[in-house]
C-alpha cells in the first residue's frame, strides 16, 4: 500500500499506508489524523480537507479541475500548491506524497 505523509505541525508528521482508490482525505479520516476535517464527507462541497502539497508532488498529481479550484477559493490562506485532499486518489505512483494542513481549516 503507498505512504501518505501528512504533516501536521513543524514537530509531528504521520505516515500513513492508505490503500489504492481512497483518497488522502479517506486515509486522514479512517487514522484520525488532526487538520483534516471533511465536513462533507468528500463532496466537494466544503473546504475543510484543504491541504498543501510539497514542491516535488505538486506536478505529478492531476490538474484541478475548476470545481476544485472554486472550492479552494473558500479555503483558510489558499495558496499555489493548495488543494483538496478529497481529490485525491492514492495509487502506487502516490507512494510517499508529501501534504501539510494549513494552521485551520476554514
Amino acid at each position: 500500500m503507498p505512504k501518505i505523509n501528512y504533516i501536521i505541525d513543524k514537530e509531528n508528521t504521520q505516515t500513513i499506508e492508505v490503500a489504492n482508490g481512497l483518497t488522502v482525505m479517506e486515509g486522514a479520516v479512517q487514522n484520525d489524523v488532526p487538520g483534516i476535517d471533511a465536513d462533507c464527507g468528500g463532496g466537494m462541497a466544503c473546504a475543510t480537507c484543504h491541504v498543501y502539497v510539497t514542491e516535488e508532488w505538486f506536478d505529478k498529481l492531476p490538474k484541478k479541475e475548476d470545481g476544485e479550484e472554486d472550492m479552494l477559493d473558500m479555503a483558510f490562506e489558499p495558496k499555489k500548491n493548495s488543494r483538496l485532499s478529497c481529490q485525491l486518489i492514492v495509487s502506487d505512483e502516490l507512494d510517499g506524497l508529501t501534504v501539510s494542513m494549513p494552521s485551520r481549516q476554514g
